[in-house]
């Protein structure tokens, strides 16, 4: 039986159907295929396009070009989905001689840089477009693309192209894993990924790093690209002017909502020790209000802030901000106050169902550690947050979930989708309390918390802080080797100075 002929469409209804499929995307998505100029020879090809969902990563759309008059094709992957909240950033160390690192998969957005710090080499966005392939096949397609235009660069420039013949070795090198190279790929986008073979252990050849964006990345990915939009919000900030700031500032205390609730239940129970829950995270302080915008929409938004002193721990600032456009919701936790001496680790047994309600305090300078499924997370992993013990482990299985993104693919072995499977089911098994675990948060800075079950710290005997001397490493990896405050010391001192003296004077 003959296979059925393809439907060419015009590109409106592919891009109508592709939109209306929103984000129920299933696997068996039809082809859409569309009539498209070949740039080689000038005639017409066909554009065959693809909506999937990689599972566990992002909803993409694969295109493919054939001409059947010149042989030519290409293909490219471009992301249908929502751009990240946060940038990432891969490097992947890879050893002379190990050729299976060169065969790690790579996806790369039509927003990521490539970079081989050794080479002196980056291709930028526009260079590669979005493709689907290997550490391997990025650096094949580098070298033909400089290599195909060597005969021409030969007559116009005899030494660039000497030069170029030179820089071509050294990448085939590397191509072929006779050279040892740093692979970076850098989205601002988010949604570039390295395979991890390993996973979920961590690699040891690969680092990952989130960041937030700068004004000008947002504005290459089409965000606020209008000029005008940003004078515009910029005008509108100034022109509020300073004593506008204290009608910015809610005189009500932080939770006096909740605490209205609290009150009525007291009442009716008459209970002191209800009390003193309720109450034991308020704040007085006032709650300030400043304008900011959307982290996903790039829409006008609030963002509330305010400073409070948390039990056995110390001052901290907390940061939140909704979209009433697109119900985006964000919270941050910075620390307050100065940076500690020395580190703390803190180590949680948990054994009870209330240990898993317990509040946690995680900010982006501590690392994760389970020893029970030999599961370590680096510093800056997840970010800071403000959760429960059973917040943190769910936000533990969501984010290696979505940074391991091949896990449950077509083209994955067997051994290593078991290992994966048996993973997540040791994890899940952390939650329903079969067996004790233990938690350790070890945070180079101090500004890590667990709240003990106890009115007394000293009493919680599955509760214990340890504090430990940083290592020049540690304070290197922060910044506080080459900090010099003495500029400052003497400024202090000299003010200090001064303060008793004018007093004395007057």
């Amino acid at each position: 039986m003959a296979a059925p002929k393809e439907q060419i469409m015009d590109v409106r209804s592919v891009v109508e159907a592709v939109a209306a499929g929103g984000d129920d995307v299933e696997i068996d998505t039809p082809l859409y295929v569309v009539e498209s100029l070949c740039m080689r020879c000038g005639e017409n090809g066909t554009t065959r396009l693809l909506l999937t969902l990689i599972p566990h990563f992002r909803k993409i759309l694969l295109s493919a070009f054939d001409c059947p008059h010149c042989g030519e094709r290409n293909n490219e992957v471009e992301f249908a989905g929502e751009i990240q909240p946060r940038g990432c950033c891969y490097s992947l160390c890879v050893p002379s001689g190990d050729k299976k690192l060169l065969n790690r998969t790579v996806v790369k957005s039509e927003s990521a840089t490539i970079k081989i710090p050794e080479l002196d080499f980056e291709i930028p966005p526009e260079a590669q477009r979005g493709s689907l392939s290997t550490i391997e096949g990025i650096l094949v397609r580098a070298a033909d693309g400089l290599e195909a235009l060597q005969d021409e660069r030969k007559k116009v420039d005899p030494k660039m192209a000497e030069a170029i013949d030179q820089f071509l070795i050294k990448l085939r090198a590397c191509a072929s894993g006779d050279s040892s190279f740093t692979f970076i790929l850098d989205d601002p986008a988010g949604n570039s990924f390295i395979d991890n073979p390993l996973a979920p252990s961590p690699d040891p050849s690969l680092t990952i790093t989130f960041y937030e964006r700068t004004p000008e990345q947002q504005a290459a990915l089409g965000y606020l690209a209008d000029p005008s939009q940003l004078g515009g919000q910029s005008d509108e900030v100034s022109s509020e002017g300073i004593n506008d700031v204290p009608h910015r500032l809610l005189n009500e205390p932080h939770g006096s909502v909740g605490a209205r609730a609290g009150r009525q239940a007291i009442a009716q129970g008459n209970s002191a020790e209800m009390a003193e829950a309720l109450f034991r995270y308020s704040a007085p302080e006032e709650v300030m209000v400043f304008p900011s915008t959307c982290g996903a929409c790039m829409v006008k938004c609030d963002c509330k802030m305010f400073v409070t002193n948390i039990p056995y721990f110390q001052e901290v600032i907390v940061m939140a901000s909704s979209c009433d456009a697109c119900g985006y919701r964000n919270s941050e936790l910075k620390p307050g106050g100065p940076i500690s001496e020395k580190g703390k680790k803190i180590t949680l047994h948990v054994e009870n169902i209330k240990d898993l309600s317990r509040d946690v305090i995680k900010s982006d300078s501590a690392g994760v550690e389970i020893p029970e499924l030999e599961l370590e997370l680096t510093s800056g992993t997840l970010g800071g947050m403000v959760t429960t013990v059973e917040g943190l482990i769910t936000k533990i299985s969501e984010s290696l979930e979505r940074i391991h993104g091949f896990t449950f693919g077509d083209s994955l072995e067997e051994d290593r989708k078991s290992k994966w499977l048996d993973f997540r089911a040791r994890l899940d098994k952390l939650l329903s309390l079969k067996q004790p675990w233990t938690l350790i948060i070890d945070d180079a800075l101090a500004n890590s918390f667990v709240a003990p079950a106890t009115d007394d710290l000293k009493d919680d005997k599955q509760l214990t802080f340890e504090e430990y001397v940083r290592s020049w490493d540690q304070n290197e990896e922060l910044g506080l080797n080459d900090m010099d405050t003495t500029s400052a010391d003497v400024a202090y001192s000299s003010a200090a100075d001064a303060a008793p003296s004018k007093s004395a004077g007057d």
